[in-house]
């Protein structure tokens, strides 16, 4: 599993795209895989007011209902509507057409706190 390098992370396997004060949120690679096959995805509507570290959103498969976390606050103002006809997309292309939410965030500088992409893949790596 590779992790793009311009992505942050969360340990709840959550990445982040971060453009100015847009964020694009979405699960890792790693997610996915241990999720298996993704059946469903459940996403707020733009307008939604997310808190860092709260859930904001479920993805379904055939093993487990899992919650999906912010890992920074802000505003939805787009949700990946392709993936509620197509959730298995989530399986094919997690860090790229699979994104979740886009997101106005309230403080950019809160990407700070979260991890590299070699943080993670250490992470990832050491709780396998």
């Amino acid at each position: 599993m590779t992790f793009p390098e311009n992505f942050r992370y969360t340990r709840e396997h959550e990445w982040v795209l971060l453009e100015g004060d847009t964020a694009t949120f979405g699960i890792t690679d790693h997610a996915q895989h241990e999720l298996g096959d993704i059946v469903y995805v459940d996403l707020p509507k733009p307008g939604t007011k997310l808190e860092a570290g709260k859930s904001f959103g479920s993805v379904e498969s055939v093993k487990a209902v899992s919650d999906v976390y912010a890992p920074m606050g802000g505003e939805v103002i787009e949700a990946n509507e392709a993936l509620v006809a197509a959730p298995e997309k989530l399986n094919e292309d997690p860090h790229g057409a699979a994104w979740l939410i886009k997101v106005k965030v309230d403080n950019p500088i809160d990407i700070n706190s979260l991890l590299s992409a070699a943080d993670y893949q250490t992470y990832v790596g050491a709780e396998a």
